[in-house]
């Protein structure tokens, strides 16, 4: 493992941005976008972090706060904090496994004990070398699209609809309209949270990985999303994502409306390799 001298967290907490940016990132390249729902008056609820350890290593992380929940804007930010603090504190000698997981603990220690009843979704794909692993407590997700727009990965959505489509009980398209979906059943700052940690997985040239809020998946379906992200420039893909799902939120009291719809933040993360 490469020394972590050249370690640099890039923090955006309550972020409210007019359009995309790219930067450089783990032998690729990010491209990130988020802002609050076109109805809060108040904060992003979501924050995310880019963590780069250093040319060709880094730790994406998205944390949703929970609307309706004490304090969400606080809880994902602790939450997103703790892993930055994890991973700076020291790489173990074996990767980045041990140091993603101590702040997935950490965040769950900081998020109780606001003693608010807060709680977020905690979402982090490490990146090293041309392979990724996923982790993750709640309902943000992560995919990875071929170019071809073969779905090579989709994380598990911690919901009761998620686990619902999962098993084939409830199709997608009932799922998008369901009253429940905002639900969800496993969240950093319960006490039975438990972090699902994925395989180590090859990314192949001109695949591209999304981490995001539900605020795209309550309002774009997956193959749409596939679609939309898996070739053409970053920052393309990322408007044209951000673009749709604005749509779909704009149009979500229409009463006329034949596509999804919900109002909610977004956080958007696209990253291909070099």
């Amino acid at each position: 493992m490469e020394s972590s001298q050249t370690y640099t967290p890039q923090l955006f907490l309550a972020a409210h941005m007019a359009c995309g940016a790219e930067i450089a990132f783990a032998g690729g390249s990010v491209a990130y976008f988020a802002a609050p729902s076109p109805d809060r008056t108040g904060p992003n609820e979501d924050a995310f972090a880019l963590l780069s350890v250093n040319e060709s290593i880094g730790v994406l992380v998205l944390a949703d706060g929970c609307g309706g929940q004490a304090n969400g804007q606080l809880a994902s930010q602790l939450a997103v904090e703790a892993l930055t603090e994890t991973l700076a504190g020291g790489l173990a000698s074996t990767g980045l496994r041990s140091p993603i997981l101590d702040g997935f603990e950490l965040a769950m220690q900081r998020v109780r004990q606001l003693g608010t009843g807060a709680a977020t979704t905690l979402l982090a794909v490490e990146i090293a070398h041309g392979k990724l692993r996923t982790y993750h407590v709640g309902d943000s997700q992560a995919m990875l699209v071929s170019n071809r727009g073969n779905i090579k990965l989709l994380t598990q959505a911690h919901s009761p609809i998620g686990y619902a489509v999962e098993s084939g009980m409830m199709s997608e398209s009932v799922a998008l309209e369901h009253e429940d979906r905002h639900l969800v059943s496993n969240l950093v700052g319960v006490d039975d949270a438990h972090i699902d940690v994925g395989l180590m997985r090859e990314i192949s040239p001109r695949d591209t990985l999304l981490l995001a809020s539900d605020g795209l998946f309550d309002n774009l379906r997956i193959q749409e999303i596939a679609e939309l992200i898996r070739k053409g420039p970053l920052l393309v893909a990322l408007e044209s994502v951000r673009s749709l799902a604005s749509q779909r939120m704009q149009a979500a009291c229409d009463p006329e409306a034949t596509e999804p719809g919900k109002l909610d933040d977004l956080s958007l993360l696209l990253y291909r390799q070099n």
